[in-house]
């Protein structure tokens, strides 16, 4: 399996034959309370099994498929309630940034800065959130080759910032279907950076609902641990205590009271190959 620079937020590492990270939240900010209550919940099942844990959640959704559809509070507003998730449950934070301009204020909060998949090949955007000196976080485009995030990479990198993480969430298949291509891991791993499976994503079904993105997330528990068999160094979970009830990508998240099963499972799986990738004495 190839090494990887390993990237440190505070209390967590990714990569660098350390556990895998989980990056879990719901899609959006819906609330300071629903945040602050949802981060707290999920980071006590994390520590209880002693996963590391990075809360996430967007300020903005920029690319609902409806112009009616719930978008966030904000930019001001967002920071002010990732800030207090960070400040009361002691967590690092991850959000998205859509423009160059975002790029600066959020850093003044988030932990992570992530680049949205439609936006990866965005030069302007990716060297603003290099500048910045924090991790960065990109998600592969879905029109994209696993091989051809060595481009994204480098232009991150060309900024001086080598804090880079990358994040596989499905290729587009045809009309209103995603597929997970295993072979992406270690492709994406072999370029020196971790990696990520974004795992609610990758089961949207985008635009085939009324307006909204529809989900499968009854796969989540069998795609989980084929990412986590295949040597990612971290999952990505949009989680809520009540999906239907959530305001974006309802379909597609893990209700809160199948986290403890879920990351259980993970846990056993990500110790076995990690055991397994060790030199034999």
């Amino acid at each position: 399996m190839a090494r990887v620079n390993p990237v440190r937020v505070g209390p967590v590492t990714f990569g660098g034959g350390h556990p895998f990270v989980l990056i879990a939240g719901p899609c959006v900010i819906e609330s300071g309370a629903h945040a602050i209550g949802l981060a707290a919940a999920i980071a006590d099942i994390a520590r209880r099994l002693d996963v590391p844990y990075v809360f996430k959640a967007s300020f903005d959704k920029a690319n609902r498929t409806s112009v009616g559809s719930y978008r966030g509070p904000g930019l001001d507003a967002g920071l002010k309630v990732l800030a207090d998730v960070k400040a009361r449950v002691g967590v690092p934070v991850l959000t998205d940034i859509h423009e160059p301009g975002q790029a600066a204020p959020v850093a003044e909060v988030a932990d992570i800065l992530q680049i949205p998949a439609f936006l990866c090949r965005q030069t302007d955007l990716l060297l603003a959130a290099a500048a910045t000196g924090r991790a960065v976080n990109v998600k592969k485009g879905q029109f994209l080759a696993p091989q051809d995030m060595r481009h994204v990479a480098a232009k991150i990198a060309s900024a001086g910032n080598e804090r880079i993480i990358l994040t596989e969430r499905g290729a587009t298949y045809g009309y209103h279907n995603l597929v997970v291509d295993m072979r992406a891991f270690p492709i994406m791993r072999s370029l020196g950076y971790p990696v990520v499976f974004d795992v609610t994503h990758s089961l949207q079904l985008p635009g085939a609902g009324d307006g909204v993105t529809a989900g499968q997330a009854e796969y989540i528990d069998t795609l989980a641990p084929a990412g986590v068999a295949a040597g990612v160094d971290g999952v990505f979970l949009e989680i809520h205590e009540d999906p239907a009830r959530a305001k974006s990508d309802a379909q597609n998240a893990l209700a809160l009271d199948r986290l403890d099963a879920l990351l259980r499972l993970l846990t056993r799986i990500d110790a076995a190959r990690r055991d397994a990738s060790r030199p034999a004495p």
